[in-house]
């Protein structure tokens, strides 16, 4: 599974800097440069290893610029979510061409002395940095593409259902750093408290803006949608950082 981590490592800092730097090109050159530098950290030279961070760099290049697209048109939204389906599902069923990390990845985690590094594996330790990186601006960006193809994202320029809801671009990487950190720690019960917690604090200002909808000059968002837009993009946000905790468990 090391060249999937290292694809999500590869995309994970390749959709940071592409919020960071506003030029398309950017991305698409910092991302097979990570997956190369991963691989020469992990020593993943072998044949099978060399053939699947291929696909891994391919993907995470494909991932960025059709993120970009999407952005831009606001359209084919389910491009870039196949496009990063598909990687995932091949890079899972071909990982037994795959070698075990070793390397500086390897050496690292036995000299370090954080409490618990020592002991994990080189390939786990590979994983877990992938998922905690996916959390931030690609578990984001999974999001809004699942909510663009629902219909619960309007083109650019028009009024958005996330303008009554503040903060959810920083709420989201949050939220999922916390069910995936509870979750790796074993307190998966605690995990369901963030998100019953978020429903308990979200739904009542969505109520409270509904009530006050009347008074709109017409160029609000409907509450419905509003409502949609809240359900459909948590539950997407879970499934990320759920999915991110089975890979890395």
């Amino acid at each position: 599974m090391s060249a999937l981590a290292v694809m999500f490592i590869a995309m994970g800092i390749a959709d940071v800097s592409r919020r960071l730097i506003d030029r398309t090109w950017v991305p698409a050159v910092v991302a097979p440069a990570v997956a190369a530098g991963c691989a020469a950290l992990a020593a993943l030279w072998r044949l099978g290893d060399i053939i699947l961070l291929v696909i891994a760099a391919v993907a995470s290049v494909a991932w960025t610029m059709l993120c970009a697209r999407s952005e831009r048109t606001g359209d084919r939204e389910l491009t870039p979510l196949v496009v990063f389906g598909l990687a995932v599902g091949l890079l899972i069923v071909l990982s037994g061409a795959s070698s075990d990390a070793a390397g500086v990845v390897q050496r690292w985690s036995t000299w370090v002395e954080l409490p618990g590094i020592g002991s994990v594996d080189p390939d786990r330790l590979l994983m877990v940095v992938g998922v905690v990186l996916l959390q931030l601006v690609t578990g984001n960006q999974l999001v809004r593409l699942v909510l663009g193809s629902v219909g619960a994202v309007k083109p650019a320029g028009q009024p958005q259902p996330s303008d009554r809801l503040k903060g959810g671009r920083l709420l989201g990487p949050m939220e999922r750093l916390l069910i995936l950190g509870l979750g790796l720690a074993g307190q998966l019960a605690a995990a369901t408290a963030v998100v019953a917690a978020k429903s308990i604090i979200r739904f009542p200002e969505i109520n409270a803006q509904k009530a006050r909808e009347n008074g709109d000059d017409g160029t609000a968002i409907d509450m419905g949608q509003v409502t949609e837009y809240f359900l459909v993009g948590s539950f997407a946000s879970w499934i990320v950082a759920l999915g991110g905790l089975v890979l890395a468990q």
